[in-house]
Parts: structure tokens; C-alpha cells; sequence
């Protein structure tokens, strides 16, 4: 069997077997998905490897390019996500081999870490190929004041509210960004590109979205046994005092519209009052050490150290 990188014309095998691997045909993977994902990346194209066997893709391996940065150092990193086995050859150690390789080339390149939020399932093949676990990652909760006894149906409809223009909003992203360089934290830095790709681009989920001159926030709905969470996943703006009131007040009627019940954000970058849980409830964060020093390994091992916002971690 061999183990290689993936190329562009692999691409509708490696789609094929993701779907048949999960044993769902009508799931929403396509080419133009992947091409979303790890083609389309502002950070980069993602880390791919296969498994051929007769000319046959028995696997597939993908690490999706991320930035982070901490003080005024920008990390070149990778998120793994997915992968998939074709049925008719698991049980081989195909995963944990793509794994190990993609390993090997991303620190050849220079690359300095890996990331992801594994699940239980996952965790044990993760930490016996060199993961550690960082921490659960602390989420915000707050009731819906406003809409918390509004349990009407009502059909979830998206919009974007641009009231800004492109050179505006990358003002607001420098801001941001120097903003989060004095925070001594890890965080993702921020672009009219990103948000863009990220956000109003993304064919896997609709946001509602938010844009003015000094603020840009994104959110969707996410239904819990009835009860409906507003998922604020990203909020960046250049004044604290300023913008608070706004943001508040937007929330308030996005609750409103979609008849919400509890709202959850990142308290790293988001302050909200009357916050009933603020805690470390999320997934376990876990790190892969490539080409860190050990005092930023050692740094980047503490959650505290991450200035994350829902966004950045969120699988999509």
C-alpha cells in the first residue's frame, strides 16, 4: 500500500470515500465542500494524504492550514478533521499511518503544531500518537431574557447586514488583531478574507450576520430537545465602551427573531451580563507538538493561554 500526498485529481475518489466509509450517501459532502474546506482555505490548502492500494484510494487523511498567533508571532498550524477508511480495507492501521505521515511532512515543512477537539471515541488513538490534552474549553451561557418563554415555531431564516464597506471592515480587523496581540493569548487573526470564507461563504452552515463600521458578529440557532441555543460565534469590534450597548441590544433581537431561550458565546472575547454559566463545559482541546519551543509548548498546554472564539474551534 502506498502513502502519499493527495492531488486535485483525487479529489472525486476522496469524496466517494469519505461517504461510503460513513455509510451515507445523502450526506452533505460534495466537491465543491471539499474544495471549500481545504482548497479554498484563506490560510492555505490543507495537509491531504491517501492510501493506494492498486491504484485504488483505500484512505484519506485531511489537516485543514490554520493561523494562530501569540503576542506578534504567527503560528502556521493545522486542525485535523477529516477522515475516513474505506470499508473494504479497515481494520489495516490505515488512519493511524496517514496520521503519523502527515505528521512527519507538516514538521519537514516547518510547521509548528496541530490541533483539534476529538471526541471520546477518538481521544486514546489521538494521545498514543503524541496529542495532549489542553483543557475543556470554557463556554459562555445566558437565558434569553427577552425571548426565553417564546417557544413558537418559526422557520429559520438567515440574513447578512452589511452596513459597512470592505476597507472599513479590515480596519476593524487591524484593530482587532493589535487589540488581541497585548492579550498574552493565542488567537486566530482576523480578515475581511476570513470572515468572508469562514462565515458568508461557508455551503456547510448559515450564520446570521451582522456588519457596521467598528463591529462584525455572526451567529446561528442550534435546537436542543426543543429548546433553541443562539451560537454566537464571532464578534470582533474596536471599542469595548462603545459597542456594548449595540451588541447587547443585536443579540436581544436576533433572540427575539428566532424565538431563543439561551444564548453561549466565548467569554475569552465576549463579556455578557447576567452570565448564568461560565465554565469549562466544551470539548477537550487537544495539541500535537510539531516544532514548538518547550516554553510555548508549555504555554499553549494551558487553555488560559487560548483567547479562542467559537468560531475558531467549532468543527464545520
Amino acid at each position: 500500500m502506498i502513502f502519499r500526498e493527495a492531488t486535485a485529481t483525487d479529489i472525486p475518489e476522496i469524496v466517494e470515500v469519505l461517504k461510503v466509509s460513513l455509510g451515507v450517501q445523502d450526506l452533505p459532502l460534495s466537491e465543491e465542500i471539499w474544495n471549500y474546506k481545504h482548497v479554498n482555505n484563506p490560510f492555505g490548502k490543507s495537509l491531504v494524504l491517501v492510501a493506494e492500494e492498486k491504484g485504488i484510494i483505500a484512505g484519506v487523511r485531511a489537516f485543514m492550514c490554520w493561523e494562530w498567533q501569540f503576542l506578534n508571532k504567527s503560528y502556521s498550524t493545522y486542525r485535523a478533521v477529516d477522515t475516513a477508511t474505506h470499508p473494504n480495507y479497515q481494520g489495516q492501521g490505515i488512519f493511524k499511518k496517514l496520521t503519523l505521515k502527515a505528521i512527519e511532512l507538516a514538521k519537514q515543512q516547518g510547521d509548528q503544531f496541530i490541533f483539534n477537539t476529538p471526541n471520546e471515541q477518538s481521544m486514546p488513538g489521538y494521545l498514543k500518537m503524541g496529542w495532549e490534552t489542553v483543557d475543556k474549553l470554557r463556554v459562555g451561557l445566558k437565558p434569553a431574557y427577552t425571548s426565553f418563554w417564546k417557544f413558537y415555531k418559526t422557520d429559520i431564516s438567515y440574513s447578512v447586514n452589511n452596513n459597512s464597506n470592505e476597507e472599513d471592515l479590515q480596519l476593524l480587523c487591524k484593530i482587532w488583531n493589535s487589540k488581541m496581540e497585548t492579550s498574552r493569548g493565542l488567537f486566530t487573526p482576523k480578515s475581511v478574507e476570513y470572515l468572508q470564507w469562514r462565515f458568508q461563504a461557508n455551503p456547510l452552515q448559515q450564520y446570521e450576520i451582522f456588519i457596521d463600521t467598528g463591529i462584525y458578529m455572526a451567529g446561528y440557532v442550534k435546537k436542543r430537545r426543543g429548546i433553541k441555543e443562539l451560537r454566537i460565534v464571532e464578534c470582533i469590534f474596536d471599542d469595548k465602551e462603545k459597542n456594548q450597548k449595540k451588541i447587547n441590544s443585536l443579540i436581544n433581537l436576533w433572540c427575539s427573531k428566532f424565538g431563543i431561550q439561551v444564548i453561549s458565546y466565548s467569554p475569552e472575547v465576549l463579556n455578557l451580563n447576567l452570565t448564568l454559566v461560565n465554565s469549562k463545559i466544551g470539548p477537550v482541546l487537544t495539541l500535537r507538538d510539531l516544532n514548538l519551543s518547550n516554553n510555548e509548548f508549555n504555554t499553549f498546554k494551558k487553555v488560559n493561554n487560548w483567547n479562542y472564539s467559537l468560531g475558531d474551534l467549532e468543527l464545520f
